[in-house]
C-alpha cells in the first residue's frame, strides 16, 4: 500500500515549497467547482475557504474560479493576503483551521490559474540569440541583430492556445520548405522543439496612451511562473520573413499551474549582465533596483536532464520589457502573459532549446530513449527551477510538464 500523505505541516525542513513560498494556483478537488489555491508542501489549501473561515476581509478575491480578482486587487491587498497566509500556516492558533482545508495534490486536478489576456513573446537572452544568429546567419560578421542591444525585442503571440502543465501537446501541420527543396510541402512538423522561458503575470491592467515606467514593474507584475513557448522551427523558419512568428509558434504555451508572487522572490533578485550599449531613458536601469532574478532551470526529456539554463545571464529585465510592452501606449489587461523567451547560458549545457543544443539537428542528443535532433512523439518534457531564498532555503517553482501526442 502507497504511504499516507504527511499532514500539510510536517513539511521537512528546507522544503522548497514551505511557507516562505506560498505560490497561487486553481485546483479542484473531484468533481468540486474550481477554487483559488496555496501550495504548501505536498498540499494544496484551499484559500477561499480558509479565507472565510478565519474572517479575511479578502475573502472574495479567493473564491472564484480563478487568480483574475486578486491580480487586479493591487500590490497592497497582495502584501495583505500574502502577510495574512504565511500568518495562517505559521501561528499554530491556526493550524486546525489549515489541516481541515487542505487536500493532497495527488488527489485534484490543477487548472490554468488565471485567464490570459493578451500574450507577448521576448527574445531576452544574449546567448540564446547569439546561438541562433550563429545557426542561421553563419556568414554575418556579427551574430545579433542590429537593433538587439537597444531594446527588447518581442512579438505578440495567442493567448488563447496557452495551456496548464500536464497538457498534451499535438504535433503541429503547417508548410514548411527546406532551402534545397523546389517547393514548399504540407504535413507534421518535423522539428518540434521547446522553449525553456520565465513567464510574468500582470496584475493590475494601464490606461491606453500611457506608457508604464520601469520603475511601476512591481505596482504592475502579480508574479512568475515557468513557461514552454513549444516551437515548430520548420514551419518556422518557412513563414516569419518577412514578418514575425505565427503558425510555428502559436499551437501552444505551457506554463506552470502555479504561479510565484514576487515577494517570495525578493532574495533572488539580482543585478543582470553588464549592458554595453547606451540604452535610451526609458530602458535605462543603471540607477534602479536590481532587476534581474537567480533562478535556476532545468529541461528533462523523457527523465533525463538535458540543460541547466541560468536566469541569471538574461540581458533584459522582466521591468525592461514591460516598459517596452506599453511603451507606445498599448495598455496592460489583468491576467497579461509575458515570457522572457529563451533563456540560454554561455555553457552548452545550459541551453534552453534543441535547436541549440544540437545546432539545427546537426549533433542530435544522445538519450536513453534514443538520439534526439528534435522532439518525437512520445516525448515528455518537464521544466523545472528554483531560486535562492531567505537562509539557504530553496524557493521551489511549479514545474512545466507537457507530452507529444501525434494529430489524429
Amino acid at each position: 500500500m502507497p504511504e499516507p500523505t504527511p499532514l500539510p505541516l510536517a513539511l521537512p525542513e528546507g522544503h522548497p515549497f514551505g511557507p516562505h513560498n506560498l505560490p497561487y494556483g486553481v485546483f479542484s478537488p473531484g468533481e468540486a467547482p474550481r477554487r483559488v489555491g496555496v501550495r504548501l508542501g505536498e498540499h494544496v489549501l484551499d484559500a477561499g475557504a480558509l479565507a472565510a473561515e478565519l474572517g479575511s476581509p479578502h475573502t472574495a478575491l479567493l473564491t472564484g474560479p480563478t487568480l483574475n480578482p486578486l491580480l487586479a486587487a493591487g500590490r497592497p491587498v497582495w502584501s495583505e493576503v500574502r502577510t495574512a497566509l504565511t500568518a495562517w500556516v505559521t501561528d499554530p492558533a491556526h493550524h486546525a483551521a489549515v489541516e481541515r482545508h487542505a487536500h493532497p495534490l495527488a488527489e485534484v486536478s490543477l487548472h490554468l490559474p488565471f485567464e490570459v489576456g493578451d500574450y507577448v513573446d521576448f527574445y531576452a537572452s544574449e546567448h540564446h540569440a547569439s546561438n541562433v544568429g550563429r545557426i542561421f546567419r553563419p556568414d554575418s560578421p556579427t551574430p545579433l541583430t542590429p537593433n538587439w542591444k537597444h531594446l527588447p525585442i518581442g512579438y505578440h503571440g495567442r493567448s488563447g492556445t496557452v495551456v496548464v502543465s500536464g497538457t498534451d501537446v499535438v504535433r503541429p501541420s503547417g508548410q514548411r520548405k527546406a532551402p534545397a527543396d523546389p517547393a514548399p510541402v504540407f504535413g507534421p512538423s518535423v522539428k518540434l522543439d521547446i522553449e525553456a522561458e520565465v513567464g510574468f503575470v500582470v496584475g493590475v491592467g494601464s490606461e491606453q496612451g500611457r506608457a508604464v515606467p520601469l520603475e511601476a514593474y512591481r505596482d504592475h507584475v502579480f508574479g512568475l511562473c515557468l513557461l514552454n513557448d513549444w516551437s515548430a522551427r520548420d514551419i518556422q523558419a518557412w513563414e516569419y520573413v518577412p514578418l514575425g512568428p505565427f503558425l510555428g509558434k502559436s499551437f501552444a504555451t505551457s506554463v506552470s499551474a502555479w504561479v510565484t508572487p514576487l515577494e517570495a522572490l525578493e532574495t533572488a533578485r539580482v543585478l543582470p549582465p553588464a549592458r554595453d550599449e547606451a540604452l535610451l531613458p526609458y530602458l535605462d536601469d543603471s540607477s534602479s533596483e536590481p532587476g534581474g532574478y537567480d533562478l535556476r532551470i532545468s529541461v528533462e526529456i523523457n527523465g533525463e536532464t538535458v540543460s541547466e539554463p541560468p536566469f541569471t545571464t538574461m540581458y533584459w529585465t522582466a521591468a525592461q520589457m514591460l516598459a517596452q510592452t506599453t511603451v507606445n501606449g498599448a495598455s496592460l489587461r489583468t491576467g497579461d502573459l509575458y515570457g522572457s523567451g529563451t533563456v540560454s547560458g554561455a555553457a552548452e549545457g545550459q541551453r534552453g532549446s534543441l535547436l541549440e543544443l544540437t545546432w539545427n539537428g546537426e549533433r542530435p542528443l544522445e538519450l536513453g530513449s534514443g538520439k534526439r535532433g528534435f522532439l518525437e512523439d512520445g516525448d515528455e518534457v518537464v521544466l523545472r527551477a528554483w531560486a535562492p531564498g531567505a537562509q539557504g532555503v530553496p524557493v521551489g517553482l511549479g514545474e512545466v510538464r507537457g507530452t507529444v501526442v501525434p494529430r489524429t
